[in-house]
């Protein structure tokens, strides 16, 4: 069954009423016929029709055993941590979101648990900085914002030879394009936010879980903890979900046409995307990825705060704004937005410079994109002719 075909026909039809759309469970709890005694339901908190429809279908995009919606990316992300104890590491890759850094660092290394980070774009890297502590690997692929792609196949080895388990963010491939769990991930997470529901209008995480154990772990954590995924949000994740691969599919493109514009301009230094042949893992990303993404990084051969911040409040089809994974286009600068947390060596040190520039390429046409960065890159130009004369 082809994936459009799959994702239509994993969401339900109403049994009760014959409903072709998911109905939307707007209630706390549920009448029980006995004490102990209902139809599978007690209080949303532990589950709820809805947000079921939504778990169950995650699951069976990612072929995972069990799928888990929270209330943001980063409440899914806390749930996997929650898996470890006082003492356990974690290695990660070391371009890592933003928020999951500070998690990180600044709430879960208190509690004894301890951070390595690498450079995973080589698996060796990975192999190596394992100890007899590391109980858990994250990575990311394709990275944020940077892009790198790790070989999720050989470090997935190294985990299961090591008993770790491994977490994958997919959030920028999403299950249409990459599923983590077929090359041995134990766990994937997504930010729902971004491609997943696609429109920009909601906050929402997914944990998939790929064993019955971890299933009954995440599922324990989600209710103990309670970051549930409310029923009117799950049901805007499921109508998203209807178009995604369509959506992927154009994103990706778009991208395409894009990152390959970027590459002729005289002030971009570096175009980051996995679907350029220059890309560090590009013949990787063709053995995982379907397709490469909608999400392009570039710097400039002048590394100015200044002037990347004209270029990205120069545009006006790409909205300055957080996030991605959207129908309509999106910039950022890294430095002063999603990652401002990080501390500026460490940011360098992963390729987030001051002149990095993120772009989630809409599905709004590409030549209308294409023209409109370049009048932004060309205004800027100008309004900077004494920094920007080298590129003349």
């Amino acid at each position: 069954m082809k994936e459009q075909t799959l994702i239509l026909n994993s969401l339900p039809i109403d049994p009760l009423t014959g409903s072709i759309s998911t109905p939307i469970y707007q209630t706390s709890t549920f009448v029980q016929d006995a004490p102990g005694v209902h139809k599978g339901f007690d209080y949303s908190r532990s589950n709820n029709p809805t947000r079921k429809v939504l778990e169950d279908c995650i699951a069976k995009l990612e072929n995972g055993h069990a799928g888990f919606a929270f209330a943001s990316g980063l409440a899914a992300i806390d749930a996997v941590v929650k898996l470890l104890e006082a003492g356990d590491e974690i290695i990660a890759v070391d371009d890592i979101y933003g928020g999951a850094f500070r998690l990180f660092t600044h709430v879960y290394q208190k509690f004894g648990i301890k951070i390595n980070y690498v450079d995973s774009t080589n698996a060796q890297n990975v192999a190596d900085a394992v100890t007899d502590k590391t109980k858990l690997i994250w990575i990311e692929s394709p990275t944020n914002p940077t892009l790198k792609v790790s070989d999720i196949r050989t470090i997935a080895k190294t985990a299961r030879q090591h008993n770790i388990l491994l977490c994958v963010d997919n959030t920028f491939a999403s299950p249409v394009s990459q599923k983590p769990i077929d090359f041995g991930a134990d766990i994937i997470i997504h930010s729902a936010t971004k491609y997943i529901a696609g429109h920009s209008d909601l906050i929402a995480g997914l944990v998939v879980t790929s064993t019955p154990e971890l299933s009954e772990k995440i599922k324990f954590i989600q209710n103990a903890s309670g970051a549930i995924l409310g029923p009117f949000d799950s049901w805007l994740v499921i109508r998203g979900i209807e178009t995604l691969s369509l959506r992927v599919k154009q994103h990706a493109e778009n991208a395409q046409k894009i990152a390959e514009y970027l590459l002729e301009e005289k002030l971009v230094k570096n175009v980051y995307y996995p679907g350029l042949p220059s890309h560090h893992n590009h013949e990787i990303a063709k053995s995982q990825q379907k397709y490469f993404g909608g999400v392009i990084a570039f710097d400039l051969v002048i590394d100015d705060k200044e002037l990347a911040s004209q270029i990205v409040s120069g545009t006006k089809l790409f909205k300055l704004a957080e996030s991605l994974g959207g129908v309509k286009s999106l910039c950022c600068l890294p430095c002063e937005m999603t990652h401002k947390s990080i501390p500026a060596e460490k940011r360098y040190g992963s390729g987030v410079t001051d002149s990095l520039i993120r772009l989630s390429v809409g599905l709004e046409d590409a030549d209308d994109l294409i023209a409109d960065l370049k009048h932004a890159i060309e205004a800027a130009v100008k309004a900077n002719a004494d920094k920007t004369a080298v590129t003349a």
